[in-house]
C-alpha cells in the first residue's frame, strides 16, 4: 500500500488560506473591537466614528442611557488604543485627548473560568458635565466641574461568576455645581474606592456650603449605600431643590440609601 502525499497545490491553498486568514486578523476593522464592547456595556458607553482597526485605532466616546433612552454626551476630542499580544494575554494603552495626562496602561490575563483586568496606577481628568449623557438623575442634576480619578494597583478579576476588587480609586470632584441651585460652585468632594473580599467606598465633602458623606460596600454584585447630603442654614433655600432630588427629605437634611 503505496502512501499518498499532498500535491503543491494542496500545500500552496494551505499557505494561502493562512496568509489571508492572518491578514484579516491584522487589519481587521475597528467596529470589530468597539461593536462587541458597546454590546456587553449594555449601551451605556458607545464608540462613534471608529477608525482604524482592532489593533491601533480610534473613536469619540459617549455616555448613553442605554437601550430606550435618548440621552447621549460625546466627549470632547477622541480615544485612541492600542492592543499587543503578550504571553500572559494582551496589552492595551489608551489615551484620551481631552483628560489623560498620561495614557492608561492594561493588561488582560486569562485565568480558569474567567479574566483578570490590571491598570497601571494613573491620574486623569474629566469634565462632570459628560455625565448627563448617562440619563436620569445625572441629566436632571447637571453637574459642571472637574473630576480628577487617580487608581494604585487597580485590578478586577472575573473568577467563578465572582467579581474580585483589588488596589485603590479616588475621584475628586472640584468645584461642582448643578442647574438645580443658584449657588456656584456648591462644594467639592471625594470619593475613595478601596478593593478587598467586600470592596468599599466612602464619600465626603472636601470644602462648600453643600456637605454630602456617606460609605457603601459591594455585597456579591450589589451595591449598598447610606449618606446624608444636608446645607449651610444660610444657604439651605438655594439649596432645597437639590437636596429633594438628592435623598428623602428630613428636614433641613436628605437621607440617602442605594441597596
Amino acid at each position: 500500500m503505496t502512501r499518498q502525499t499532498a500535491s503543491p497545490w494542496s500545500w500552496a491553498a494551505a499557505g494561502a488560506l493562512a496568509g489571508l486568514v492572518l491578514a484579516t486578523l491584522l487589519n481587521a476593522p475597528a467596529r470589530w473591537l468597539t461593536g462587541p464592547l458597546q454590546q456587553a456595556l449594555g449601551g451605556r458607553l458607545v464608540f462613534e466614528d471608529a477608525r482604524g482597526t482592532l489593533w491601533a485605532g480610534s473613536a469619540r466616546l459617549v455616555l448613553a442611557g442605554g437601550a430606550g433612552s435618548s440621552d447621549a454626551a460625546t466627549l470632547p476630542g477622541r480615544l485612541s488604543w492600542l492592543l499587543r499580544p503578550h504571553w500572559s494575554g494582551l496589552r492595551a494603552v489608551l489615551q484620551a485627548d481631552c483628560c489623560m495626562q498620561q495614557a492608561w496602561r492594561l493588561s488582560v490575563q486569562p485565568r480558569w473560568g474567567g479574566a483578570r483586568l490590571a491598570l497601571e496606577d494613573s491620574l486623569s481628568q474629566w469634565p462632570a458635565l459628560w455625565l448627563t449623557g448617562l440619563g436620569t438623575p445625572w441629566n436632571t442634576v447637571r453637574a459642571e466641574g472637574q473630576l480628577t480619578l487617580s487608581t494604585q494597583g487597580l485590578a478586577v478579576e472575573w473568577a467563578a461568576g465572582r467579581l474580585l476588587l483589588a488596589g485603590r480609586a479616588q475621584l475628586d470632584a472640584a468645584q461642582i455645581s448643578s442647574r438645580l441651585s443658584t449657588l456656584k460652585p456648591m462644594g467639592s468632594y471625594r470619593i475613595i474606592l478601596q478593593g478587598g473580599a467586600t470592596p468599599g467606598f466612602a464619600l465626603e465633602t472636601l470644602e462648600g456650603s453643600l456637605q454630602l458623606s456617606g460609605s457603601g460596600q459591594w455585597v456579591g454584585s450589589k451595591l449598598r449605600f447610606e449618606g446624608l447630603a444636608s446645607a449651610a442654614p444660610e444657604r439651605l433655600e438655594a439649596l432645597s431643590n437639590l437636596l429633594n432630588i438628592i435623598g428623602r427629605r428630613d428636614g433641613a437634611r436628605a437621607i440617602i440609601k442605594v441597596g
